[in-house]
C-alpha cells in the first residue's frame, strides 16, 4: 500500500511559476512509475506527465511540454512538479499517482494508476 500526498498549490498570476510536490509512504518508491494528472472543473482528468520509476524517462502532455518539468527522488521518496509560465488554463486540481511496474498499459490512462494523492489545488489568474 502506497500513500501519495501533495503539496505546494496555490493561486498564482500567468506567467509564474510553481512547483509541486508528492510525497510517498509505504511500499517500494522505486517499484512505481509515477504520473500527473489534473482535473479542471466539469472537464476529464487529464494527463500532465510522467516519469518512469529511475527517473530515466519522462514524457509530457502536448499543453505543458516544454513548461513543466518532472522530476523525482527515490531516497526521499517524492516526485515533483515544476510548472513554469503558467496559464490560466493550467488552472485545476493537480494529482500525483503511482503505477506498479510491469502493470501494463499505456502511462496516459489514469485508470491504470495504482494509487492516487488527494490532490492539490492550482488556480492561475490573467
Amino acid at each position: 500500500q502506497v500513500q501519495l500526498v501533495e503539496s505546494g498549490g496555490g493561486l498564482v498570476q500567468a506567467g509564474d511559476s510553481l512547483r509541486l510536490s508528492c510525497a510517498a509512504s509505504g511500499g517500494t518508491f522505486s517499484a512505481y512509475l509515477m504520473g500527473w494528472f489534473r482535473q479542471a472543473p466539469e472537464k476529464e482528468r487529464e494527463f500532465v506527465g510522467y516519469i518512469s520509476s529511475s527517473g530515466g524517462n519522462r514524457v509530457y502532455s502536448g499543453s505543458v511540454k516544454g513548461r513543466f518539468t518532472i522530476s523525482r527522488d527515490n531516497a526521499k521518496r517524492t516526485v515533483d512538479l515544476q510548472m513554469n509560465s503558467l496559464k490560466p488554463e493550467d488552472t485545476a486540481i493537480y494529482y500525483c499517482a503511482a503505477k506498479a511496474l510491469g502493470r501494463g498499459g499505456v502511462y496516459y490512462d489514469s485508470s491504470l494508476y495504482d494509487y492516487w494523492g488527494q490532490g492539490t489545488q492550482v488556480t492561475v489568474s490573467s
